[in-house]
């Protein structure tokens, strides 16, 4: 167990000189020794971008955002459409449209300048208490606890903490409030972060090299991997819906069209579907398709959602008109441009590698 702030906080930033991670929208310690302060508008979008979402993953994404909108009025003057494109494959829909919606705010309301506290930073779209505080500490050197999964892992291993999470975060975030020096806080929280990351790992973590294994109390006891204390997960429902691939001939061009009811994906570009969600079923079959057409069946694609796991039966129809539903052709040289979720670029590739002599409905598939 810390033996007391200053000292834990003193061996960890010691460690962080030496060995923090490089990244792109980062300020490394020994720049900002030099005077040099973090830009609020990266770490807000690259806090955005990181939420539920790897490192690895979310790099080339903060590059071509930054590309595109080097400070937050010009992401703010973006149409959405244009943002949803950016960002699809990244996950998490909702995130993007409140990345707009709060890029939105700061330039109308605040003058483009960030707000500089965690309690004015949580008035804004998209950001909660995590991504508040690791604003403040990091941009404005708010002496804020900054609780993501990384810390949590350290902080219940430092206390070996038994009680189970959820229950245990606010004994977590009292715990980092306690260890969160008035000096550095920014510096400390990424600290904190890199040292879950890159040594206090879930599985097989390096403590021989850690920099305050003395004050571990779970290293100390020979049981680190067995914080955090989790409930056993409940088993998450599947459903099952249609999708439907309409393709122009002459140019190979897809029918399209924007989701606009409230909730997963909306404002995303996608293929008619049927009405599925994590609580329904969406119908099924040929019959369910948004309009008549030569309907024929490619196959399924899975796909993982948080809270279920969705199987979709895609269908495909070749037509020389536009379908009479609202939508749009889109020719696949305009594709990249498009906002297609994973999920729906994954039923656009199920259809085009479909076989036409092949083509089977699932009924006469499931009875050989």
């Amino acid at each position: 167990m810390p033996a007391d702030r200053s000292s834990f906080a003193d061996h960890l930033l010691a460690w962080y000189d030496r060995h923090a991670r490089a990244l792109p929208w980062r300020v490394s310690p020994q720049d900002r020794a030099q005077g040099l302060t973090p830009d609020p508008y990266r770490v807000w979008l690259s806090e955005i971008m990181l939420q539920q979402t790897t490192v690895a993953a979310v790099k080339s994404y903060f590059a071509r955002f930054t590309e595109c909108w080097p400070g937050v009025a010009d992401l703010a003057a973006a149409a959405q459409p244009e943002v949803l494109g950016a960002w699809a494959g990244l996950g998490y829909y909702a995130r993007a449209r409140n990345l707009h919606a709060c890029a939105i705010r700061v330039s109308e309301e605040f003058g483009g300048a960030f707000p500089s506290t965690a309690a004015e930073l949580r008035t804004l779209p998209g950001i909660g208490d995590y991504t508040s505080a690791a604003i403040a500490a990091i941009a404005f050197d708010e002496p804020a606890a900054v609780v993501d999964g990384n810390v949590e892992r350290v902080v219940t291993r430092l206390f070996a903490i038994e009680t189970p999470l959820p229950q245990a975060r606010k004994d977590i975030r009292l715990r980092t409030a306690e260890l969160t020096p008035q000096q550095r806080p920014g510096d400390f929280a990424q600290a904190m972060m890199d040292l879950g990351a890159t040594i206090c790992t879930p599985t097989r973590p390096g403590c021989i090299v850690c920099p305050v294994r003395p004050m571990c109390q779970a290293s100390a006891e020979a049981r680190p991997e067995q914080f955090p204390v989790k409930k056993p997960k409940a088993a998450i429902p599947d459903r099952k819906g249609a999708a439907f691939v309409a393709t122009r001939p002459s140019d190979g061009a897809v029918w399209l069209r924007r989701r606009t009811a409230p909730g997963m994906l909306q404002g995303m570009s996608e293929p008619p579907l049927t009405d599925w969600s994590a609580k329904a079923d969406g119908a099924t079959g040929p019959a369910a398709a948004p309009f008549k057409a030569d309907w024929r069946f490619c196959g399924t694609v899975s796909h993982g959602f948080t809270h279920f796991r969705l199987e979709l039966e895609v269908y495909r129809a070749a037509t020389a008109n536009d379908p009479p539903a609202e939508g749009w052709w889109c020719t696949p040289q305009a594709r990249a441009a498009e906002a297609l979720p994973t999920l729906m670029q994954k039923v656009l590739v199920r259809a085009e590698a479909s076989d036409p002599a092949a083509d089977e409905t699932p009924r006469r598939r499931q009875s050989r």
